[in-house]
Order: C-alpha cells, then sequence, then structure tokens
C-alpha cells in the first residue's frame, strides 16, 4: 500500500475465486468492493479510524452518494491489481474521487465516486475538520 508524490494512494490486491464468475472472470459488482478497499485502506494509512470517527465525538460517517463506473476491460482469477484513489474535490459535506483499477499500467475500470458525510441518523453533516485538512493535502486540486 502506497502513496504517490500526487496524493494517490494505490492499494494492491489479487483477485480470488470468490471474486469471480463461473469464467474466471471477475464480476462486475466486486469492482466496487475493490474500491472500497482502496478508499477505506487511504484513509485508515493516514490515521483516519472509520469507526472512531463514527463512535467519537465527530458522530460521521461516509457513504457512497454517487458512484459512476466505466468497465473497460476484465480481470481474471489471480491476477495481481491496483486500486488507483485519488481526491478530487471537496464541498461542506461531501467528498469526491476518482478510483481506477488497474493490471500492471493496463486500466480495467474507472469509478468516480461521491461520498457524503452524515451522522448516525443519515442526515448531512460537515466533514470533521481534521479529516478536511487531510483531504486537502491528498489532493493535486485543492488550493493551499
Amino acid at each position: 500500500m502506497t502513496a504517490t508524490a500526487a496524493g494517490e494512494h494505490r492499494y494492491p490486491l489479487r483477485v480470488q475465486w470468490e471474486d469471480t464468475d463461473a469464467a474466471g472472470i471477475v464480476y462486475y459488482a466486486n469492482y466496487l468492493r475493490f474500491i472500497e478497499r482502496g478508499r477505506s485502506d487511504l484513509l485508515l494509512r493516514h490515521g483516519v479510524d472509520q469507526r472512531g470517527i463514527m463512535d467519537g465525538a465527530a458522530g460521521v460517517a461516509f457513504a457512497v452518494r454517487e458512484c459512476n463506473v466505466e468497465y473497460l476491460k476484465p480481470a481474471r482469477l489471480h491476477e495481481d491489481l491496483t486500486v488507483a484513489t485519488a481526491i478530487t474535490g471537496q464541498t461542506g459535506a461531501t467528498v469526491t474521487l476518482l478510483q481506477d483499477v488497474y493490471r500492471g499500467d493496463e486500466l480495467l475500470v474507472r469509478a468516480a465516486v461521491k461520498l457524503a458525510c452524515i451522522d448516525k441518523s443519515g442526515r448531512p453533516r460537515r466533514v470533521p475538520p481534521a479529516v478536511a485538512a487531510l483531504f486537502a493535502t491528498l489532493s493535486p486540486n485543492f488550493s493551499r
């Protein structure tokens, strides 16, 4: 698990039997699981414990509000993939990301994701200041 100089986070994974259909090709919905792992790892690697911010004083969580996925090429059983995650924007209660799934240098899937910061009742809340500051440092698109 690494982050590039531009703030892009990389999460490696290997396609397992459970990820594939009968033909050994990754089932399309499993890419959503892969990109979720990439987002979760990005936060955890930078000290943001999602359970901690929900149970703590902030009392918030991130929920997927929108996800647009373009499937370009299939991945297959036992292939090594990388999920690249880049934060592309942030407003008071939302964060936008671009998440790409690669096999080596070959782009397989591209997902544009919008997360909503919500409280325990599901109502929108501002991203906690410390988390917002982290997102700003990770995004090349934010002014400094």
